[in-house]
């Protein structure tokens, strides 16, 4: 019964917290650089009590060093885009050449 119990639980919890899935590729026919460190976005609190959910998709223009210099939003709901933004910024990736990779994070209610 304890088990039936925390499982329901858990889903109440995972519905009311929504979630965000995170893809990664690049602009050219380069399969892209690798993201060493990436942080998840913060579901905002106005899009969960809308249930709202969609996918942000981004440019990251990363240094050589592999941070993130800049983050430009492509398309997606405007009150997702700042904290798939925000998120984004964090990133870091392997060191390489100056890039614009695409980012597509998808935000579940």
């Amino acid at each position: 019964m304890h088990m039936r119990r925390a499982a329901s639980c858990l889903l109440a919890l995972s519905c009311t917290l929504g979630s965000a899935t995170l893809t990664q590729g690049q602009l050219s026919n380069d399969p892209g650089r690798k993201v060493v460190r990436k942080v998840q976005p913060d579901y905002p609190p106005d899009a969960k009590r809308m249930n709202l959910g969609g996918t942000v998709r981004l440019v990251a223009v990363v240094a050589p060093n592999g941070r993130v210099e800049r983050v430009e939003p492509v398309g997606g709901s405007p009150l997702l885009v700042q904290a798939a933004k925000t998120a984004v910024a964090l990133w870091k990736y392997e060191p390489g050449a100056e890039s614009k990779e695409t980012v597509e994070i998808h935000f579940t209610p």
